[in-house]
């Protein structure tokens, strides 16, 4: 099981995550056990092109106040992060046209800006994430449809 270790709002978390099967993921908070359902992602991950950082930083505690599990329906692509970094930048709002080859955010990992594309045409359905939160691989970063 991994376990990892975070302070939000000054109350510190113990977090550790056991066996994934399918969707359901075991995960523990504080000694309490939890099944998690993930979301189904049936397509491949966006491509990442990466870019120099503008600024070294440290890895920051997750949002206390994260968006509820997200609802995707049928055609919607759901973007997740592919692997774990600070989101540095947020490109666009919630109901906003996107065109695939936009850069709807920068993750950055290992100290280098990695640009997070739409994908796809669409609208931007939901934004899971805020400006600065940490984030692990696999994370839902935004939902377009």
């Amino acid at each position: 099981m991994k376990e990892y270790k975070y302070k939000i709002n000054g109350n510190d978390y113990t977090v550790g995550i056991g066996d994934i099967e399918g969707n359901i993921a075991q995960v523990m908070v504080n000694g309490e056990s939890y099944s998690v359902e993930l979301p189904e992602v049936k397509h491949a991950a966006p491509a990442v092109k990466r870019v120099a950082a503008a600024t070294e930083t440290t890895v920051a505690a997750p949002a206390a106040a994260a968006k509820p599990a997200v609802q995707a329906a049928a055609g919607d692509l759901v973007i997740t992060s592919p692997l774990p970094g600070v989101i540095k930048e947020i490109n666009v709002k919630e109901g906003q046209a996107v065109k695939a080859a936009d850069v709807v955010c920068i993750l950055e990992a290992m100290k280098m800006g990695n640009e997070i594309h739409a994908g796809k045409d669409g609208t931007v359905k939901s934004i899971n994430v805020a400006k600065e939160d940490s984030v692990l691989e696999g994370t839902v970063i935004m939902v377009i449809a």
